[in-house]
């Protein structure tokens, strides 16, 4: 909603709605921390990356960060997502680097590409953790996303920052972007991390760094510096961001295009988009969605997280204290 991000009449129509959604919230997170709801313990420790915010903040390159870097240390990990903007109804559902991202959501295999690591997908997150430890028995369990799904424990909270936008107009949901108050949740988690912008005092600063781009038929690698006029595609949770890592890069965009968070590309999609002289650059993400269709000249920019290596081994040694080995 770009209303969350700027001025505008309709924040204040909301706002009523956003202290109902507010009072909901906190008496909710009340009942699971006073035992009124039940809540359930995993047999392994359960790390959460979440946000505060509805839409994309960084959180699966954060995701893959780590956990590429507890497998460097020896450490089995299992990955849980709910699989969000896919079309599967047979839950929970293990997810591997050739899964349907049409069925299973994009996220997943995008995360079980990169890592190889067991990915499972259930809006039950407790199935997904069971389904795991049968299959794999991980010793430590991150879950994509669900710090607001109190219903399971855990063990670390991060918090991911977009740290352009931060938290828009400050305002709860359906007013604002916010799921919760940062001013009050916040200060419970174990750090923050800002993806982008500057960061704030506390916070770990994280960037999202481009390499090459990989092309989408034959696999070829290619430093990004030899490409120059391009056409660009996004369907994530803020495309303009992208776009402008490719401009950052020295490229000249000569089409950009837009779509919504996990949009469910299709070729038509492309008809008036692709030109077969020009390189097409996507996510990572995006081109999950689309090699089934790929045309020869399509190419896809896979990004990293990267954060100064004192800070990482911070987020990876509190981790590490939780895991039993």
């Amino acid at each position: 909603m770009k209303f969350w991000y700027q001025q505008s009449w309709l924040q204040w129509l909301l706002l009523p709605f956003a202290w109902l959604f507010q009072l909901i919230t906190y008496l909710r997170r009340k009942a699971y921390q006073t035992g009124i709801f039940a809540s359930w313990r995993a047999p392994c420790p359960v790390v959460v990356v979440g946000n505060l915010s509805v839409g994309g903040n960084g959180k699966t390159p954060l995701v893959v960060c780590l956990v590429e870097q507890l497998q460097a240390r020896g450490i089995k990990v299992g990955v849980i997502s709910r699989g969000y903007g896919g079309e599967n109804t047979d839950y929970p559902f293990l997810v591997c680097a050739t899964s349907d991202p049409k069925k299973t959501g994009d996220e997943p295999v995008l995360i079980a590409k990169r890592t190889a690591a067991p990915v499972a997908i259930s809006p039950n997150r407790q199935e997904s953790i069971e389904l795991l430890y049968k299959a794999y028995h991980p010793q430590v369990i991150i879950s994509d996303d669900g710090l607001q799904h109190y219903k399971l424990q855990r063990d670390v909270e991060l918090v991911v920052v977009d740290g352009e936008r931060r938290f828009g107009n400050g305002l709860l949901l359906p007013a604002g972007p916010l799921r919760e108050r940062p001013q009050q949740r916040l200060p419970t988690v174990d750090a923050v991390i800002c993806n982008g912008g500057i960061a704030h005092e506390g916070e770990i600063a994280m960037t999202l760094a481009p390499d090459v781009a990989i092309n989408l038929v034959t696999g070829e690698q290619r430093p990004l510096n030899q490409f120059s006029t391009v056409n660009a595609v996004a369907g994530i949770g803020h495309p303009p961001r992208f776009f402008a890592t490719l401009q950052q890069q020295g490229l000249t965009l000569l089409t950009q295009h837009a779509f919504a968070d996990h949009y469910a590309f299709q070729a038509d999609d492309f008809a008036k988009i692709d030109n077969a002289e020009i390189p097409l650059l996507m996510t990572e993400k995006d081109a999950v969605k689309c090699t089934e269709f790929a045309k020869d000249n399509w190419w896809y920019v896979p990004v990293s997280a990267q954060i100064a290596p004192t800070q990482l081994a911070v987020l990876i040694d509190k981790i590490m204290s939780k895991v039993t080995q």
